[in-house]
Parts: structure tokens; sequence; C-alpha cells
């Protein structure tokens, strides 16, 4: 399953001998790490890269911002969107938490088939008071468990991509002349030094951790992205549902239903996709509440919806007519998973 909030992360801290940290020493170390995941294919070209600098004694006293920034083949030449970035970072005078972080879109494995997550790394390094080098990975996937997060054995998927973090693991520590830190465990797993530790022996903190935080997490930061209203349709059922799939230029964004037996109906973000399911999203769920002001029963509006005039930019429905999934959680699964 893809997530919205890490299974797990990784920590090494980096402390010279004399010299101080220039903010370059962060994006360099960002691009190595990013490297070295990039030769496992757990990071692809498309990675997106943001700068950020903020005051020590106030973070919300913010000098540098940018984010979004393209991973450029040469990223720290002359030149480049995140050189100008970090040149900038540069020229400030005093005590800053400067940091780079890496988006990286990547391939997790299952029966040798490939499957593409936007976000399935992200890497933070962090400059404390140009003394201190804290570097961090986070994984978007639980890809690497022996269990995935629905608490469901998975020995194929395990065995094709445990290694493949391990070994990254390891080089990262060679690169960094340092072993890792294991984050705390969470909701979804316990990071061990080279990668998780296994819960079929330990179990989970919780049961089914994807189901009952993902989908609430990944229904909250989608519906911040619209305006509060009570004009809408029911966001849960228990009855069968049927459903548009929206894809945009090639890719699948996310799922348009309504429920077959009762007032419900919605859309859900493929979260593989990023944040372009979110985005995405969000105008569909306005569609749906400009057909719950018409009057239009859940299945009225799914139609309608679909049907209206498209707008490129959010997608289109691939379908002629909706498919049908035997319940809302198996087509969440669905959007969650591939």
């Amino acid at each position: 399953m893809i997530t919205s909030n890490p299974v797990g992360d990784w920590t090494w801290e980096v402390t010279p001998r004399a010299e101080a940290i220039q903010p370059v020493r962060a994006a360099e170390t960002a691009v190595a790490v990013w490297i070295v995941l990039a030769g496992h294919e757990l990071a692809i070209p498309e990675s997106k890269v943001s700068v950020s600098a903020r005051a020590m004694g106030d973070t919300r006293d913010v000098r540098v911002e940018a984010a979004g920034l393209p991973l450029e083949p040469e990223p720290l030449s002359p030149g480049t969107a995140l050189s100008r970035a970090v040149a900038e970072a540069d020229s400030l005078e005093g005590d800053f938490l400067v940091g780079v972080r890496l988006e990286c879109p990547g391939y997790w494995l299952e029966s040798g088939v490939k499957h593409r997550a936007e976000k399935l790394f992200a890497v933070q390094v962090d400059i404390w008071k140009s003394s201190l080098l804290v570097v961090t990975l986070e994984t978007y996937s639980d890809a690497w468990l022996a269990m995935d997060t629905r608490d469901r054995e998975q020995p194929e998927v395990y065995a094709e991509n445990a290694p493949r973090l391990a070994a990254a693991l390891e080089e990262i520590s060679a690169l960094l002349s340092s072993a890792p830190t294991p984050g705390d465990p969470n909701r979804h797993a316990t990071p061990a030094v080279t990668g998780f530790e296994d819960p079929r022996i330990e179990g989970f903190a919780y049961d089914d951790s994807w189901g009952t935080f993902e989908i609430p997490a990944r229904s909250r930061l989608l519906r911040s992205r619209v305006p509060a209203s009570e004009d809408e349709y029911l966001d849960i059922t228990d009855h069968p549902v049927r459903y548009f799939t929206i894809r945009r230029d090639g890719q699948t964004l996310g799922f348009l239903w309504a429920s077959i037996g009762d007032e419900a109906a919605g859309y859900e973000p493929r979260t593989a996709a990023g944040e372009a399911a979110f985005e995405a999203g969000a105008e569909w769920l306005l569609r749906l509440r400009a057909a719950h002001g018409q009057g239009l029963s859940a299945l009225a509006a799914l139609s309608w919806a679909a049907q209206s005039p498209p707008r490129p930019e959010i997608g289109l429905a691939v379908e002629d007519t909706p498919q049908e999934a035997p319940s809302l959680d198996a087509l969440e699964e669905f959007s969650g998973r591939y």
C-alpha cells in the first residue's frame, strides 16, 4: 500500500571536525543520497526538490522558500534551479536552519512488474547552526514489510523489495560514514537498521493501520482543498459502489464513485499518483456538490459529473459506463495499492 504519511524513516547525523557547514553541503548530500536510491530504482529522474532557510530563533521567519523545483540532470551546476536557491541561502548572515528536501518517484516490484509511486521516498537534509548535518530518509510504501499494512503476509513482494531497501540503507551509511538511527515505531511499522522489523513476530501496533489511519488522513488531505459545506453527499457507505476511473495523460488520478444502496458519493485519490491525484480530486468533489445542489441522487450525480463538460487538467472519465466494486473499502484499497 502507498501512504500519505511515512511508513518509516531513518536518520543519520554528520558532525564535521571543524569547518562550518555551508548550505551547498545540504544540497550535495541530498543529491548523493538520491543517486544511491536511483541505483536501485527507488528514485527516478522526475524528482522534485525544495530549499528553505529559517531563522533559528523563530522558524516562522522564513528567508528562503523555494518549493517544487525540478531535479535537473546536473542539479548543482551553475544556473540550475537548485543551485540558485542554494546560493540565496548561502548569502544569508546569521544562524539559520537550512533544509533541502527531495521527493522521489520510484518503483516497487510485484511479480517482477514495476509499479511507480510518485512519492516512494523523501530525502530531507537539514543544517543546524552551520555545525550539524542531519539526513532523514522516509518511505511511503509497505513493499519492504513481510506483512502489508492491512495485516496480510506478502512473502513475494517482501522478497523482491526488502533487499533493495537494505542495500540502499547500507550504501547511504557508507556514504555518510555513519550508521542510521531507525525512526520510532509508528502506527504502520517499526523501522530497523536494515529496513523494518518483521511484524509476523511482534505484530503491528494497530490492526489494519492503512484502513484505520491512512483512509481518514487521505480524506482530510483531500477535503482541506475545498471549502467546508453541508451541501454534499455522504462520504461513507456499506453498500457496493459504482465508479468511473479518472485519467489524465495516461495516468490514473483516482476514482469517482457513488453508492448503489444509499445517498453516498465521493472521490478516491490514487495515492501512487501523488499530488496530482489530490489536486484533481478537489475539483471532482466540487462537481459532486454542484450535483447535490441540483437535487440529483448519488447515482445520477455520478453520471452527471463524469459527463459534464470536460476540463482536461482534472482528468476525464475513462469508461462510457461505470464499473462496480463490491464495497467502498475494496475501491479504497485498489486506489491505495496501484
